[in-house]
C-alpha cells in the first residue's frame, strides 16, 4: 500500500484526483491533501509519505519550490500540471513521472504502477537531474536520464553523437566511444528529446548535427559522424543536409 498525499491549490483538482485514486487504484491510501507550498511542506514532514502528487504551479509557491526545501526526499513524485511545456520537457528528461489535467485514470494507474516498482529505491538523483535542467540556459546543459541495460544513465545532450533503431529498443552512441542499449524505440526517443541540435536524417538514426564532420552525397547520401560512423540519409532529407552543410 502506498501512503500518497495530495497537493493542489485548487479545491476542484485535489478532489478529483482523490476520487480517481479511490475508484481506480485501490492500492493507495490518501493520507492528506494540501492546498499548496507552505501546508505541503508541512504534510509532507508530518505524514511521510510514499508518494507525492505535486501541482507545478500554486499561488504561494511552485512544487520544485517545495522539493527544493525538503532536505531528505524519500518518497516518490508525480507532478500534476495543465501547462507549462518547459517544465513538463525538464520533468521528462530526468525521468521522473508526470500528469496532464485533466487526469486520464489509464495515465493515474501506469504512474502509480511505475511508483510501487520503485518504491523505497529514492528519486534525490532524479530531482537533482530536474533542478539542474530548469537552471539550464542552454539545451547542452541539459541532462537526459534514461534507463538502459546498464542500469539508469546520466547523459549530456552535447555528449550524444547519434541513436540507432533497434528493433523496439534503441542504441546510443556517445562520446568516448561508449554504447549504450535503451528501452525505448527510436520514435519514443525521437520524442523525448526534442531538440533543435538533433535530427531525423533516416528512418533508423537520429542524429545530433554538431557531431557531424561530413556529408558524402555518392552512394544516395552518407553522414560521417565525429566517432567516424558512417550514417545513411534518407531521400526526402539530402535537401535539407545540404541546406545545413552549406551555412
Amino acid at each position: 500500500m502506498l501512503r500518497a498525499i495530495v497537493i493542489d491549490d485548487e479545491k476542484t483538482s485535489r478532489d478529483t484526483l482523490i476520487n480517481m485514486l479511490a475508484r481506480y487504484c485501490i492500492n493507495v491510501d490518501v493520507v492528506d491533501k494540501a492546498d499548496g507550498f507552505i501546508s505541503g511542506v508541512e504534510s509532507i514532514h508530518l505524514y511521510k509519505p510514499d508518494l507525492v502528487f505535486l501541482d507545478i504551479q500554486m499561488a504561494d509557491g511552485s512544487g520544485f519550490k517545495l522539493l527544493d526545501t525538503i532536505k531528505d526526499i524519500n518518497f516518490e513524485v508525480i507532478f500534476t500540471t495543465a501547462y507549462d511545456q518547459y517544465a513538463i520537457k525538464a520533468i521528462k528528461y530526468s525521468a521522473l513521472d508526470y500528469l496532464l489535467k485533466p487526469i486520464v485514470p489509464d495515465d493515474l494507474k501506469n504512474a502509480i504502477e511505475k511508483a510501487e516498482l520503485k518504491k523505497n529505491t529514492g528519486n534525490v538523483n532524479n530531482l537533482k537531474i530536474l533542478f539542474k535542467n530548469l537552471d539550464a540556459t542552454d539545451s547542452e546543459e541539459r541532462q537526459l536520464a534514461l534507463s538502459t541495460m546498464q542500469g539508469i544513465y546520466i547523459f549530456k545532450l552535447n555528449e550524444i553523437i547519434c541513436c540507432e533503431a533497434d528493433g523496439c529498443y534503441s542504441c546510443i552512441y556517445a562520446t568516448d566511444d561508449k554504447k549504450f542499449y535503451i528501452t525505448r524505440s527510436l520514435k519514443d526517443l525521437e520524442e523525448l528529446i526534442d531538440d533543435t541540435n538533433f535530427i531525423r536524417n533516416h528512418k533508423s538514426y537520429l542524429v545530433n548535427k554538431k557531431h557531424i564532420k561530413n556529408y558524402i552525397r555518392t552512394d544516395g547520401g552518407i553522414l560521417v559522424l565525429s566517432n567516424k560512423m558512417e550514417v545513411p540519409v534518407a531521400r526526402r532529407k539530402r535537401d535539407y543536409i545540404n541546406q545545413l552543410l552549406s551555412k
